[in-house]
């Protein structure tokens, strides 16, 4: 059993567009010496969809190394909470080996943070699983949606680390209006996505549900976004930079980019800022 002690700790907004219309992630900035076990009790404690503890780096190239963990497991990668993480510890003191640019080690491998100003964004992880999703998951998932399948327009594993899946529904309207039974599918990490009209604001919006995190539904989600967007640019179903609404339905205003380089690489970017700053005794 670690021996408490107070401990830097912060909470970040994450890819909001007004104050506090982000998704929140709680960051302790010196999780030296602290068990899983201990860290587990902590993120169940916040009941945030995630809490992270920023630990010195193993790999020769990272700035730092995190863990990240839901209110019920750890994840291996999470994307709002690595550019909440990344904002944590540079308005902590934290500077990167090489300018405008962070090295994050997690359990995903390195992750590629850049940041200009206020201005920071994640190269997607890769893909551990992708490809349609088979028919009894996807006749599953329809019934949790309420939704006929003929409505589906595609789905895909986008599992990059949390185990997500998505189906894209024709618009977002469709999107906005599902009232997902989530007891049908209790283990699921999925979400759906629609496109907005032309001229629109946003050209997605997206929703993610995630019970078996014990997160019913996320007000933003990095790295289903990138996943997503791994895919859609991918096959060239979406331009190569546009930008996603989330959280609306519970009352969050998120506002997600994405871009592909001409490489491939995906990039998910947003707006971060730290909302409390304090100490936790752990």
């Amino acid at each position: 059993m670690t021996v408490p002690r107070t401990r830097p700790f912060v909470q970040v907004d994450v890819f909001a567009e007004t104050p506090y219309g982000g998704n929140p992630v709680a960051v302790v900035l010196d999780g030296t010496d602290l068990t899983g076990e201990e860290m587990q009790r902590l993120a169940r404690w916040t009941n945030l969809s995630e809490t992270t503890f920023v630990l010195p780096p193993a790999a020769p190239e990272a700035d730092y190394r995190l863990r990240i963990f839901t209110p019920q497991d750890e994840l291996p990668f999470a994307g709002h909470p690595t550019l909440g993480s990344a904002r944590a510890w540079l308005d902590g003191g934290g500077r990167p080996r090489r300018a405008g640019r962070i090295v994050q080690e997690c359990g995903a491998g390195l992750v590629t943070v850049r940041h200009e100003g206020d201005s920071l964004a994640f190269a997607a992880p890769p893909r551990i699983r992708e490809g349609a999703l088979d028919d009894e998951y996807l006749d599953r998932t329809v019934a949790a949606f309420g939704i006929a399948r003929e409505r589906v327009v595609a789905h895909q594993w986008v599992d990059n680390g949390p185990g997500w899946a998505v189906l894209q529904l024709a618009t977002a309207e469709e999107v906005l209006a599902l009232e997902p039974d989530l007891s049908l599918i209790p283990a699921a990490m999925v979400g759906a996505i629609g496109a907005y009209p032309q001229g629109a604001p946003y050209h997605y919006e997206m929703r993610t549900f995630a019970p078996g995190a014990g997160v019913p539904e996320d007000p933003a989600c990095g790295s289903m976004n990138a996943a997503v967007g791994q895919w859609l640019t991918g096959t060239g179903a979406a331009p190569s930079a546009y930008r996603v609404s989330q959280g609306t339905r519970v009352g969050r205003t998120a506002g997600i980019g994405v871009t592909a380089d001409t490489d491939g690489t995906v990039w998910v970017s947003g707006t971060t800022a730290v909302c409390i700053r304090g100490s936790v005794t752990v």
